[in-house]
């Protein structure tokens, strides 16, 4: 960011953070002058009880709730239609988003499009949706996509294999209850996949040509408790310590490339999901070190700082040394959580498949934001690289 830039910052109205503190939706509820919640959530986590632990709370308030638990993972405009009949078919005044990024994101497209015409595609990233639905209460279960805190959304459309970004002031929350309790429940993969998520958005945050100060702050606290927190809570699920600092961590993230963008890896992610149904925290920590050391030699400064801080590289080491350590360290990352290739995951690598997803990472934007701005055939290399 150039001296004399403006940042330009959007958050949820109310923020809360904290073990327990999804049993304050009703106070939260009452805050905002709402009463009649939509429920949008997976039948995993009514099986896991998630669910009933914020039932039980609008329950002895005697609220009246619905629900809609059809959320698939990657969230399709279908599923997002099916949602939104759902809502219109009710006398509801509020939407409570519970889960992952799948459930958050469809809470957040239920709600501005039931208030904007048209199709969901059609608001799809440059587009700004700032025409804004009813209040959004969202309470993370997974820590990693950052959804809670920012102004983005993915949805992936049926008629062809693309997944989008929506963007804008109608897609930040109203509410985000961000509970650490949750995610003890979470499996070893999906532990990891999300650290790698919120690591891989607070990198690219720091990166990114829309870097501010701001969005720094957040990404460099981010950075160093990933780090240091991620294998623990692999090995302990229920360790205390490492699940909050993951979830505060994610938190953070998400304020920084909400504000700052994300850029490359997220471009060339979101195809991976589409084509290969790869999940995004997996798809992310695949491409991670081949996209940094591909973008460190347009932003080593930027780069070196993130080994430093996540004690990867010492005070005293050149930018050079410190951007080496930093590419050792992710790979190394990547190996202690398992993180496998897309073919040994039996996907072929088919270059026209690969001439389309790189088509459609240059569509998202998110590319253009990259220290390095790739060209297509470099991102086609890329995939070549990461398969």
């Amino acid at each position: 960011m150039q001296p004399g830039a403006i940042g330009r910052v959007q958050s949820p109205r109310i923020i809360r953070i904290g073990g327990g503190v999804a049993r304050e939706v009703g106070e939260v509820m009452a805050q905002l002058g709402v009463a009649r919640p939509l429920i949008v959530t997976d039948t995993n986590l009514v099986a896991l009880g998630h669910v009933q632990t914020v039932t039980d709370v609008l329950d002895a308030e005697r609220v009246d709730w619905r629900l809609f638990d059809d959320v698939v993972e990657d969230p399709t405009d279908t599923c997002v239609d099916a949602g939104l009949a759902a809502f219109r078919n009710g006398d509801f005044d509020c939407i409570i988003g519970l889960g992952g990024g799948s459930p958050m994101d469809t809470a957040k497209a239920i709600s501005f499009m039931s208030v904007n015409p048209g199709h969901v595609r059609d608001y799809k990233a440059p587009v700004q949706i700032d025409r804004c639905g009813p209040p959004v209460i969202l309470i993370p279960t997974t820590g990693g996509t950052g959804s809670e805190l920012t102004r983005w959304c993915v949805i992936t459309d049926t008629a062809q294999p693309e997944k989008y970004n929506l963007s804008g002031l109608a897609c930040v929350a109203t509410a985000a209850l961000i509970d650490w309790t949750f995610t003890t429940t979470k499996p070893w993969r999906i532990t990891a996949d999300t650290a790698v998520d919120s690591l891989t958005h607070a990198m690219e945050a720091l990166v990114s040509r829309k870097a501010f100060p701001y969005a720094d702050g957040f990404a460099l606290a981010a950075m160093p408790a990933i780090a240091k927190h991620v294998r623990m809570a692999c090995a302990e699920p229920e360790n205390a310590t490492a699940r909050s600092a993951l979830m505060l961590a994610a938190a953070q993230a998400g304020m920084a490339f909400s504000n700052a963008s994300v850029a490359l890896v997220h471009g060339m992610s979101r195809p991976i999901g589409a084509h290969f149904h790869v999940a995004h925290g997996l798809s992310n920590a695949m491409l991670l070190p081949k996209v940094t050391q591909f973008s460190i030699g347009a932003a080593q400064a930027r780069y070196a700082t993130c080994a430093r801080v996540m004690d990867w590289a010492r005070d005293h080491d050149t930018d050079a040394t410190a951007c080496e350590r930093l590419v050792e360290n992710l790979t190394v990352l990547n190996a202690d959580l398992k993180v496998p290739s897309p073919s040994s995951l039996g996907h072929a690598a088919k270059p026209a498949i690969f001439e389309l997803m790189a088509a459609q990472a240059l569509a998202s934007g998110s590319p253009q934001n990259n220290p390095r701005i790739p060209t297509q055939d470099e991102i086609v290399q890329l995939y070549r690289d990461i398969w």
